[in-house]
């Protein structure tokens, strides 16, 4: 199985001193997780690629589409801001092959996510071309919602199915919640609100690893 990597989700963080709490957490961080929302595919919006283009760190940039159909000068925005890998919804297009060549062909990584309800089946047909999946663990959209359990049986699938691909989860996760993930074969893990929602994020990042290793 690939590594454990750690990626706090600046969706709980400060944006108003976005590059103060990276700081906080980067020594600690293999990737740091970047939610976009445009308020169609989810109901929510968040920040552009303007306000990414603001990140200043040497942690890669993981960022997530939550946006429905993606164009290419989109995607290109956030590939000129910095992005390390480029994550878009199978849900979300009409045809995903479409937007994964054009990330691929920027050289940078691409990941497809899927939601909750949503089969493995339907990613199956890119899971060759991609660097990473996304498996929601919650309904994507909203922060600090509980980890849906019935999302475990993906990620053991998927993990049987690819050996060496990155599995990233996102939604729910905590110290207790990416034991359980983990032990399915996911290995990337995004947490949002229990590492920027505690006074001491460290120690909070300290209790996911920790766990991961007993």
């Amino acid at each position: 199985m690939p590594r454990i990597k750690i990626a706090p989700s600046i969706l709980s963080a400060d944006k108003s001193k976005i590059n103060e709490e990276i700081k906080e957490v980067e020594k600690y961080s293999d990737l740091i997780h970047v939610d976009i929302m445009d308020g169609i595919f989810v109901q929510p919006t968040t920040v552009d690629a303007n306000f990414v283009k603001t990140i200043r760190t040497k942690v890669p940039l993981d960022v997530h589409l939550m946006v429905h159909e993606p164009s290419d000068s989109y995607i290109k925005g956030f590939i000129d801001a910095g992005a390390f890998s480029i994550t878009i919804h199978e849900e979300a297009c009409k045809n995903p092959m479409r937007q994964l060549e054009f990330i691929k062909k920027n050289k940078i990584n691409a990941a497809i996510s899927i939601k909750p309800k949503t089969s493995l089946d339907a990613i199956k047909p890119y899971l060759d071309m991609v660097d990473m999946v996304l498996i929601m663990t919650v309904e994507p959209g909203w922060a600090g919602q509980k980890f849906i359990a019935e999302t475990l049986s993906k990620i053991r699938e998927l993990r049987h199915l690819k050996t060496n691909i990155d599995i990233e989860i996102d939604g729910g996760i905590n110290s207790i919640t990416a034991r359980i993930a983990y032990d399915e074969g996911a290995n990337v893990f995004v947490a949002g609100t229990s590492i920027f929602g505690k006074k001491d994020r460290v120690q909070a990042i300290n209790e996911i690893i920790n766990s991961l290793k007993q």
